[in-house]
């Protein structure tokens, strides 16, 4: 048991454990909505871990050496902001009783870069697991590339708390698994067992033996049979943190709801607030204050403070260890400072080649070779694959496998995850330091969609490669070829999707996902080869960047007819365009790799791509037509596909799916006869 619980006296602990549970029923209250239960439940491990165990200054929530603590069951996000205020992150009582109300610091979920000491979004169940387990990678990373032998600047915890839920969500399941084959020691976590869902006990679904199968996923497992029990509590997880080899687990036994003499062990302490006359009644069992709501007694909130002084002092602890850091060894604390910042290296993207016309190469074989044109210079980029780095090309070369007794590797092997992958993936960004990328087939984006959505609502800088994006797949057929999935990705607010026309808008693409740090980017390649256009080679950059580009314009002045297209398919409009000059339509080609990004430029730049006097358009893409709509206009058309693929060679199925040159022209040439018989071309 650690100094400060020898000396202070029980009733002083059990006055500020009750202090959160009282706060959390009375937010609930006043809030009429929210989990009460787990919160009341988890305030003693609260306690013990945030006030003896949690590397934290409560003063300064950005301290790189920081311990990072996620609950991924976020529905009992009042434990966390209570005992964020107590210890002094910059929380007010006034913003637990705005808890789940407009505006407030207090959302129903935790929100990252909405209140401090929120290290990650969470509320899916599940996310958070795997954002903890990608944040102690990061950690296990940075800590074997830079910490020097008796100075380790970088040394620190990863704790998660997760509910039956989350080890119920398969994401779980993912994580926990290659944490483990990983060795990820300075990862601990805690199970709250509390046997209660909102549909009641948990053994209506759940009664595996959880303690098993961690151990089975080669984690350091622990019960703690009473979750009231201090001591037991404290003597876990220094058990947990002496053990230098395995993740931990911390199986506490706790009672939803306690102290509550009608709600205790039921599902409707749940999700509900427990009523004027239980919350008065369960005040009245804990020897509280019933007549003031979110009551806080200056003993209780004066020990809490302590967490202040005590984190103040492990930062200046840290900060003597990194002044000697940049003494001794002034360019490599230099290049960790950078990357813990954000800015990338001078000169990073000099290496990025430009490909020569003509040579018919897959987008992914492309975007492999910039991949490594670009990790060479900027070594924070790490990432893998979901057990397809060969078919993705995703491997840096001479970089290592990231692996136990490697940490200091940057290629990634995150198996058949995709899910966990997307999770461990915001974690490893959410931490800093790393620029994470994960790779698997457009397909099997529906796998790992929550996590992309909660990167994107978070705003963190992760690459996402999407390989195989089409029916141009080919044999594998309609279970692999991706249909609806862009259109999917392109919903996702904050996301930007880019399906690059070739090498060299792929390089371009690149560039992109490197620079835009404030949210996610997904690429969408080819399997097959497409040829490296000549058009505009010197504007991909600028073009891409803006979403969409005239990549071939009209002889004359005024254009006939617009051809819009993404991806392999630019290279047909790019076809149609020449076969429509011999029936005396003069067409614009306009490569749109980026809905998102076009849709953000002012009106003057979409009008100038898209002039609005020309009503003649017709968008191709392979995949559903929907998101086109709104660039080719009432007399447009979009060729794509509303139904499933087929297997075959990926020629013949374009042909027969009507995604032909000559299909083209047959479709320009039929919507010039309408408007013209209508008298709207102009």
């Amino acid at each position: 048991m650690t100094e400060s619980l020898k000396l202070e006296g029980p009733e002083l602990d059990q006055l500020c454990i009750n202090t959160v549970r009282t706060l959390a029923m009375d937010a609930v209250q006043r809030a009429k909505s929210g989990h009460p239960g787990t919160a009341m439940a988890l305030a003693p491990l609260g306690y013990v871990l945030f006030t003896e165990h949690l590397r934290h200054n409560p003063s300064d929530p950005g301290w790189i050496d920081r311990d990072r603590f996620v609950l991924s069951n976020g529905h009992c996000s009042i434990l966390l902001y209570s005992l964020l205020y107590l210890t002094g992150y910059e929380l007010v009582l006034d913003d637990l009783k705005q808890y789940r109300q407009w505006g407030s610091k207090t959302p129903g979920h935790p929100e990252y870069g909405h209140t401090p000491g929120v290290e990650t979004t969470t509320g899916p169940l599940g996310q958070g697991f795997a954002n903890a387990v990608g944040m102690a990678i990061a950690e296990t990373h940075l800590a074997a590339t830079f910490n020097m032998e008796n100075n380790p600047v970088i040394d620190h915890r990863t704790w998660f708390i997760a509910s039956d839920g989350d080890l119920m969500e398969g994401i779980s399941h993912e994580a926990a698994s290659l944490a483990g084959r990983l060795g990820l020691n300075k990862l601990i976590g805690f199970y709250d067992d509390n046997h209660i869902t909102i549909e009641g006990d948990t053994a209506l679904a759940f009664d595996e033996d959880v303690a098993t199968r961690f151990e089975s996923y080669r984690w350091h497992v622990q019960r703690v049979e009473d979750g009231n029990d201090l001591r037991a509590l404290n003597s876990a997880i220094e058990a947990a943190k002496e053990n230098t080899s395995q993740p931990s687990l911390i199986i506490v036994r706790t009672h939803i709801a306690y102290g509550s003499p009608n709600a205790v062990d039921t599902s409707k302490a749940h999700g509900s607030p427990l009523g004027e006359e239980e919350v008065r009644l369960t005040k009245t069992n804990l020897d509280w204050p019933t007549q003031e709501s979110f009551f806080v007694p200056d003993e209780a909130l004066d020990h809490w403070r302590k967490a202040l002084i005590r984190g103040k002092r492990l930062q200046s602890q840290w900060q003597e260890k990194w002044n000697a850091f940049t003494t001794d060894d002034t360019s490599t604390a230099t290049e960790l400072k950078r990357r813990l910042d954000g800015k990338l290296p001078h000169n990073w993207d000099q290496d990025i080649p430009v490909f020569p016309e003509g040579d018919a190469m897959a987008t992914r074989v492309a975007s492999g070779k910039v991949l490594n044109a670009i990790a060479a210079r900027v070594p924070e980029l790490m990432g893998g694959a979901a057990d397809l780095a060969p078919s993705t090309n995703t491997l840096i070369e001479d970089a290592g496998d990231f692996a136990t007794g490697a940490h200091d590797k940057r290629n990634m092997h995150f198996g058949i995850r995709e899910h966990a992958m997307g999770g461990v993936l915001s974690g490893m960004a959410l931490h800093g330091g790393i620029v994470p990328y994960g790779a698997t087939f457009l397909i099997f984006s529906d796998y790992m969609r929550p996590s992309i959505r909660l990167a994107a609502l978070m705003r963190q800088h992760v690459i996402y490669i999407f390989t195989h994006d089409s029916i141009g797949l080919g044999e594998d057929g309609p279970t692999h070829q991706p249909v609806e999935q862009l259109t999917a990705l392109r919903a996702i607010p904050g996301l930007i999707v880019l399906r690059p026309a070739d090498a060299n808008e792929t390089a371009a693409a690149w560039r992109i996902a490197l620079t835009r740090q404030h949210g996610p980017v997904a690429m969408a390649l080819t399997r097959q080869p497409v040829p490296t256009l000549a058009q505009c080679a010197n504007g991909r950059a600028e073009g891409l960047s803006r979403g969409a580009y005239v990549l071939a314009d009209a002889d004359k002045e005024s254009a006939d007819a617009i051809l819009l297209a993404s991806g392999s398919e630019v290279s047909l409009a790019l076809e149609a365009r020449t076969k429509l000059l011999d029936q005396h339509v003069d067409a614009r080609v306009v490569s749109a790799p980026s809905l998102e990004l076009f849709a953000q430029q002012p009106a003057g730049y979409r009008d100038e791509v898209l002039p609005p006097g020309v009503k003649l358009r017709v968008a191709i893409e392979a995949a559903l037509p929907m998101p086109w709509q709104r660039w080719v206009g009432d007399a447009g058309a979009v060729i794509g596909i509303d139904r499933f693929g087929a297997s075959a060679p990926y020629e013949r199925i374009y042909k027969e799916y009507g995604l032909t040159a000559d299909a083209i022209v047959e479709k320009v040439l039929s919507l010039r006869q309408a408007i013209t018989t209508s008298g709207d071309n102009r």
